[in-house]
């Protein structure tokens, strides 16, 4: 009965950290084998620039008639929707043609930054994890938050589910500028650290416990095995990471703030505060990761429109239905090129924080009204990304490209040494 309890108490506390550690299910157990192999692990280059990447996401997609130009290359025309993006439009790059290739509507727009449908992901080596988590696990270590996720938990699809860990786990969104303002800004008090220690000390030690144990297994496994004890293994680096990470900022101050605390009102008057915290966030190297996602929270009621965003996405070519959703889409962009511009103005030492920032625009889903999740909006700024250009690629054929292949590129542009990510085919570049 101890035994029992002991390891409850070890799942429970573990889960609290990163997602459960459940020892994997082992056939070969009774059976010799050889050692398990260290699994293969990708740094970050030694770059002294920062490499930062922010991704934000719209649940129900753009009209695409509005939003995609004809002529490719840099001579594209001005589109009803990237006109508030003008001002930028040397620091981005539009792409059209890009997706995953996948089906579902709703339930596919999860996809967004992974390429992989949640329940179709149990048996990848790294299941449906996406792309803001990989590099975070690659390039945010040195920060407070190796990722920040925004959102909301209301809307037709239970919540914000942008973020996705290797483990198949939802990330938690920060649902507000209030919530967001105390974790950049708010420093624990004294009996709060304390707390922080004692349980930090509490995980540490029984991490080091189920660790023995997983090394004891692996003397025991044969090769059949060995690839769900690696995962296991390096599940328990990871917890072991962020134990590290917690030890190190546990007793450090945050930053001071530049203002006095937001309230949180409502989804479409918060955006502009959201996005200053994200910028913030990256100017203070508080983290170099971060996610927004604008969901079913954002209501058409706070813009003057007296009708849900989701039954007019479903729009059936009505006019009037259209233009309503282009005011909702054009405010969007117009808070997203204001983003950008924010960006461009924070100094670094290598010049602005958006000249090392890869910053994703788009959405998981392509025609609302047909519940398509293909030929995907996708605008990509900042680092490396600042071409003024228009680029079509083959949407399908032999010749399809992936959205996946332009994460390898920006994985690869934040000095991670791949050449997959998702479903990717190769590099888009």
């Amino acid at each position: 009965m101890k035994k029992s309890t002991a390891f409850h108490r070890r799942q429970f506390v573990l889960r609290s950290v990163t997602g459960s550690l459940l020892l994997p299910s082992l056939a070969s157990l009774a059976t010799s084998g050889e050692p398990a192999a260290d699994t293969k692990t990708t740094s970050a280059s030694d770059d002294s620039q920062p490499r930062r990447f922010v991704a934000v996401g719209n649940l129900l997609g753009f009209q695409q008639k509005h939003f995609f130009p004809e002529s490719v290359g840099k001579e594209y025309e001005e589109t009803t929707l990237l006109k508030p993006l003008q001002a930028q439009r040397e620091r981005f790059t539009v792409y059209r043609g890009l997706d995953h290739g996948l089906r579902g509507g709703h339930f596919a727009v999860h996809t967004f930054l992974s390429g992989v449908l949640h329940h179709e992901s149990r048996d990848r080596h790294d299941g449906n994890i996406t792309l803001d988590q990989y590099l975070a696990d690659r390039i945010g270590g040195d920060t407070r938050f190796p990722s920040l996720t925004v959102g909301s938990e209301g809307g037709i699809h239970g919540g914000c589910q942008l973020s996705w860990t290797r483990s198949g786990v939802r990330v938690p969104p920060i649902t507000g500028p209030a919530e967001l303002f105390d974790r950049l800004f708010v420093s624990d008090n004294a009996a709060e650290q304390a707390r922080k220690i004692r349980e930090t000390q509490l995980q540490t030690s029984i991490l080091d416990s189920v660790s023995g144990e997983a090394a004891a297994l692996s003397k025991r496994v044969n090769t059949e095995d060995r690839n769900k004890l690696d995962e296991y293994l390096s599940s328990i680096r990871d917890v072991e990471k962020k134990l590290e990470s917690r030890k190190l900022w546990t007793d450090k101050q945050k930053p001071e703030a530049p203002f006095d605390k937001p309230a949180d009102t409502n989804t479409v008057d918060d955006l502009p505060m959201l996005y200053e915290l994200i910028a913030l966030a990256l100017q203070t190297d508080s983290t170099r990761v971060a996610t927004l996602e604008i969901g079913g929270s954002f209501l058409p009621q706070n813009l003057g429109i007296n009708k849900s965003y989701h039954s007019m996405s479903h729009h059936g070519n009505d006019e009037e239905v259209i233009t309503n959703l282009i005011t909702l889409e054009t405010y969007q962009l117009e808070q997203f090129a204001k983003f950008l511009s924010r960006l461009s103005e924070m100094k670094s030492e290598q010049g602005s924080v958006l000249d090392t920032t890869a910053v994703l625009f788009g959405s998981g889903m392509g025609n609302g009204s047909s519940h398509t999740n293909t030929d995907l909006p996708i605008i990509l700024a900042g680092g490396g990304y600042e071409t003024g250009e228009f680029k079509r690629a083959a949407a399908t054929g032999v010749n399809k490209v992936p959205l996946s292949n332009l994460f390898v590129d920006i994985a690869q542009r934040s000095g991670v040494e791949t050449d997959a990510f998702g479903t990717s085919t190769g590099s888009y570049s």
